[in-house]
């Protein structure tokens, strides 16, 4: 039985400072509306906690609950959770102005790659000197480079302008 709360999320015990509480037992029966201090008896018989669970609720619902095993088992579930995320990273593929096909070709295989893997691909055109001038030839070298890559993308962000790059996202496809 903890006397001082570690966990900042969840008053429990002595921190609680109103009259009257709501609490429902360890085996999920409600008890109703009782004084403070008689849950907390309640809850130091049976050498479990009163921890708040619903604190806006008027009068507040307590729970009476091993906090510790509380704790690890949302922790556990957290962890499970993270299990199951699937983490997509951005990989980028950098283009110059003055590529040529079967660079282009290479590059769009390493891109389909990526895709492949469930990773988004930013494809950068990069215009060194007067090329920036030429911006079309961005737009002709993005395209060409999306045929090659068959139909295993969504393009996120179309090609745009940033400086003096050409920016464009793809994703993988959900099938």
């Amino acid at each position: 039985m903890n006397v001082i709360s570690k966990n900042k999320d969840f008053m429990m015990n002595e921190e609680i400072r109103d009259k009257e509480v709501r609490v429902i037992n360890s085996d999920g029966e409600a008890l109703g509306v009782i004084s403070t201090k008689e849950a907390l008896e309640i809850a130091l018989q049976k050498e479990l906690d009163l921890v708040v669970v619903s604190p806006n609720a008027k009068p507040m619902v307590c729970k009476i609950m091993d906090f510790g095993k509380f704790v690890y088992e949302q922790q556990k579930k957290e962890k499970e959770a993270k299990k199951k995320q699937k983490i997509t990273t951005l990989k980028e593929i950098r283009l110059s102005a003055s590529i040529e096909d079967h660079d282009i070709e290479i590059k769009a295989n390493n891109a389909r790659k990526f895709l492949l893997d469930e990773d988004k691909v930013k494809v950068t055109v990069r215009f060194r000197g007067r090329e920036i001038e030429n911006s079309q030839v961005g737009h002709k070298i993005l395209n060409l480079f999306v045929e090659k890559l068959g139909d295993v993308y969504v393009i996120e962000k179309p090609a745009r302008q940033e400086g003096r790059n050409m920016i464009m996202i793809l994703a993988p496809k959900r099938a």
